[in-house]
């Protein structure tokens, strides 16, 4: 077990911020952690790096409690606020923000080429922070925090600036250093973004844990019996017993949800008997934001999903 946070509480004055919130993250996984803007999330992060001290729980890090100035050298931490000197040239705040973390000056220089290489950062040298774009001085600070090797790494809001060609590549190296045994901790209120990275998810609203579970399950759990069916041509007759028609749709397809008591083949049956020709039979899913919506405001998320399958 990377990381283990048990029964967390942070207070701003009246503002419960982090209430009573417990997890677990396993070694080499993509973990999602996240909730809409002033969810709790910034305020755990930075209790996981020693930034804030909880005011009740603990954390364990590594199998052992965690001890910020000991641990902190086996953590990159790249926060959503740029934490990058604006005068600064690009090349020399690298090997500085290395060095820090405690490597060498020999291995960070050969690191950073390594890294600049990759990203197609050589000619950014000695540009000044100043001068680079959002989505630059992402990369930049991307950089910094994985540099080091570290064994967890937390990324606030990693893609933010970034056009979809650099995001993929971003997304690219989180998957590689997972492969390679580091475990990431992935923050955003993007739901869609961790969908497509992460094993297992978070979902805080107001200081509270409201999911923890896998990407998968999740969806299993919250699934709505929601099927759309496509056929040759729309049947005749689409009213029965076994399932409410919610959309008909103009590309001869119909959205349905099954009701209660009966089964996908009872729908397949019902359309055979009419000798229509089906073309193909999906389960529709719910997307993380659905679940969250679903969670947050109860029964907005079925009229949510339904808009979403026109």
């Amino acid at each position: 077990m990377m990381l283990e946070l048990r029964n967390l509480k942070k207070y701003y004055a009246t503002q419960k911020a982090v209430d009573d919130i417990s997890f677990t993250v396993q070694e080499g996984s993509v973990f999602g952690l996240l909730g809409p803007n002033g969810a709790g999330k910034t305020t755990l992060l930075r209790m996981l790096t020693g930034i804030l001290y909880p005011d009740e729980g603990q954390i364990f890090f590594n199998g052992k409690p965690f001890e910020p100035l000991k641990d902190i050298e086996q953590i990159g931490y790249m926060p959503e606020e740029r934490g990058l000197y604006k005068k600064m040239k690009i090349g020399e705040q690298a090997l500085y923000l290395a060095q820090l973390k405690g490597l060498s000056k020999a291995d960070a220089m050969q690191l950073i080429k390594e890294w600049f290489i990759k990203l197609e950062m050589q000619s950014w040298w000695n540009k000044k922070v100043e001068d680079l774009s959002k989505g630059m001085s992402q990369k930049l600070q991307f950089v910094t925090t994985v540099l080091h090797r570290p064994k967890l790494i937390i990324l606030d809001e990693p893609f933010s600036g970034l056009d979809p060609v650099n995001s993929n590549v971003i997304k690219d190296e989180i998957f590689r250093l997972a492969k390679e045994g580091a475990t990431i901790i992935f923050s955003t209120h993007r739901m869609e973004q961790v969908e497509e990275i992460c094993d297992h998810i978070v979902l805080v609203n107001k200081g509270k844990k409201l999911l923890d579970n896998t990407v998968k399950d999740a969806k299993q759990e919250f699934k709505q019996n929601l099927f759309k069916i496509s056929f040759e041509n729309l049947p005749g007759h689409t009213d029965s017993k076994v399932f409410q028609t919610i959309k008909q749709h103009s590309d001869h397809s119909l959205t349905v949800k099954i009701n209660e008591g009966y089964k996908p083949n009872d729908v397949l049956t019902y359309f055979i008997d009419q000798n229509a020709a089906i073309t193909s039979f999906n389960e529709l899913l719910p997307s993380l934001n659905d679940i969250f919506i679903n969670l947050v405001e109860g029964t907005a998320a079925s009229r949510q999903f339904q808009n979403t399958t026109a």
